[in-house]
């Protein structure tokens, strides 16, 4: 399996390398082990974030695409739908099949027909449009919904943080 995986992620990468979609770029960390990317995702225009440059990992698992792979940001994001360790909660990236707790219609969840591509196109529209019926950080959550200032006071120094890297 862990053959068929690694094909499909050389691929991919051929294909993110020749053709990166506009605010992301992304490929293996190194040569030796295709299983661990980096990416980075451009804070979109018109929103909070906008001029940010956040990292992130994901991690495949050796049955991708059978699987999705885990996503972690490197850099600190306050955002209603990335957990304050960097986790990145998004329906793309859960399990295949049926949500357990009926949140979620199997066609939202992961397919083996996505892509790195479509995560990082997912995740780059989660920033820009959270969704905060399901938050993984309340307290961002809170102020999206509630004070709108404060959240883009708080984005602006996700947002300095970014390029301080």
């Amino acid at each position: 399996m862990a053959g068929s995986a690694l094909r499909r992620l050389m691929a991919e990468y051929k294909q993110i390398s020749q053709n990166p979609p506009d605010g992301l770029a992304a490929g293996p960390v190194t040569e030796d082990n295709f299983f661990l990317w980096e990416a980075a995702i451009t804070g979109p225009e018109d929103t909070p974030f906008q001029d940010g440059v956040f990292i992130a990992e994901l991690a495949f698992p050796q049955d991708y695409p059978l699987n999705p792979p885990k996503m972690k940001f490197k850099s600190e994001i306050f955002h209603p739908n990335i957990y304050p360790d960097g986790r990145v909660c998004i329906s793309i990236l859960h399990p295949p099949g049926n949500d357990p707790l009926g949140y979620e219609s199997s066609n939202e969840r992961w397919s083996p027909v996505q892509s790195i591509e479509k995560i990082l196109l997912s995740v780059m529209s989660m920033i820009a449009e959270p969704n905060t019926e399901s938050p993984a950080n309340v307290d961002a959550a809170k102020l999206w919904r509630d004070d709108k200032e404060e959240f883009r006071k708080r984005a602006y120094l996700s947002v300095r943080k970014s390029l301080d890297m």
